[in-house]
């Protein structure tokens, strides 16, 4: 049988998944692939470190040994992080070999530097797990939907952050609260910043973009608010409108330029992404031919993200077997701009604690009509001798001028605060 020997950078959750996963299908990998995956090394930090399960004489912990092995043929990374994998990632393409990666953050912002290396060299570089885990998103947009004009890309794609919004709407949890039990159950990391302040997100939102819109897409070009300032009463309202608080990563290509953003959003209860639960993730995707498809499923985890790695790995052996490796590279062949995020448009849910007296709703209204805020419904609750809260759901308006607006109303002194202020899909 023939054999097909890879390498394996780092040996962490997902490295384990695909140790793990590798020996599991090793008994029907000829009859899948025509040949035998084999793992031949696997990079760590401490090689003395006791790891249960592994073969001790696989480990190394010098970089040289796997890239000037000529008989390894595939490079799968999941150490993360921008350096060392970056060097690694492109000394072992130009070196000859094909590499797998679920490294978002380093795709996200040097992704064009890798995929051009790939196509120099005529090496497959996959990285299907970088984006939703076990969902299969990359290479749907790039073969299955390739005969698409792709429009819109939403998603809930970290599952800490949903898990969390689950816990509040569901369980009447305060933000804190959600996110405490989050981290006991290991969804959240104890530094939850990249999670619960859209980062993450942002970096997957940033690949889609630049796959499904077919034009460089960087996280720099994403706008990222996260979910912390979510509270009890922003849920209670979402109920009464019959919505639920999603975070969503939204990408659409429109006539004057990409928008690409990841935000808090009160989202209707029939669309498909309400639905989604606790720890899951969904992307759901417009194309002119297919029109709506959505593709739901587990977006983190140890195996489902090794599925998603060894899924790649069994694509590159393939391509190897039949001498066709480095047939799909990089498709960003347009230059579209990404639009600034002042000029993109949404509708807005608005909560604030307001002076209770007469005209105070009528100056508020005064200075959403001079920024150019058309306003579509008005809801006033909790009134108190002195105090009232207030809601306003806006249509849409470019997000310039809404700044502009509460930027203004937050120095009225009949406002005490703007509470919230959550975008409506």
């Amino acid at each position: 049988m023939k054999k097909i020997k890879l390498a394996l950078l780092g040996l962490g959750t997902v490295g384990t998944g695909v140790y793990k996963l590798i020996h599991m299908r090793s008994d029907v990998m000829e009859q899948t692939i025509g040949a035998q995956l084999e793992i031949k090394k696997i990079l760590v930090h401490n090689i003395n470190k006791k790891r249960e399960g592994i073969d001790p004489s696989l480990l190394t912990d010098d970089w040289k040994e796997i890239v000037t092995d000529d008989e390894i043929q595939i490079v799968i990374e999941v150490i993360g992080g921008i350096e060392p994998a970056r060097t690694m990632i492109l000394e072992a393409l130009r070196a000859g070999k094909n590499v797998v990666s679920a490294n978002k953050d380093l795709i996200a912002e040097q992704g064009r530097e890798l995929l051009d290396t790939a196509q120099e060299t005529g090496k497959d570089f996959f990285f299907e797990a970088a984006v939703a885990g076990g969902i299969p998103i990359i290479r749907p947009l790039k073969q299955c939907l390739a005969a698409n004009e792709i429009s819109d890309v939403l998603g809930i794609v970290n599952g800490t952050t949903n898990y969390i919004l689950t816990k509040m709407f569901e369980d009447g949890m305060e933000f804190s609260d959600a996110l405490k039990k989050a981290q006991e159950l290991g969804y959240a990391e104890a530094d939850p910043t990249a999670d619960v302040e859209g980062l993450d997100a942002g970096r997957k939102v940033a690949i889609m973009a630049s796959i499904a819109f077919h034009s460089r897409v960087v996280f720099q070009d994403v706008y990222t608010e996260g979910i912390s300032k979510i509270t009890a009463a922003d849920i209670a309202y979402a109920k009464e409108f019959d919505s639920v608080i999603k975070l969503l990563g939204v990408a659409r290509n429109t006539e004057t330029g990409i928008e690409a953003g990841v935000y808090p959003v009160m989202l209707n209860k029939d669309h498909p992404l309400a639905s989604v639960r606790n720890s899951f993730n969904a992307v759901f995707i417009h194309g002119d031919a297919v029109d709506d498809a959505m593709f739901y499923g587990r977006g983190a985890g140890e195996m489902p993200t090794a599925s998603a790695v060894v899924g790649d790995a069994i694509d590159v052996a393939r391509d190897i077997a039949y001498g066709c490796t480095g047939r799909i590279s990089c498709t960003c062949y347009r230059q579209l701009p990404v639009k600034p995020f002042g000029e993109v448009k949404n509708k807005f849910f608005i909560r604030m604690q307001v002076r209770n007296r007469p005209g105070v709703l009528a100056q508020i209204a005064q200075v959403f009509g001079e920024h150019k805020v058309s306003i579509a419904r008005v809801v006033q609750k909790q009134v108190q001798a002195e105090q009232a809260e207030l809601v306003i759901v806006t249509e849409e308006v470019k997000e310039l001028y809404m700044k502009d607006a509460l930027d203004e109303l937050g120095r009225m002194e009949n406002i005490f605060e703007v509470s919230s202020v959550i975008r409506e899909f």
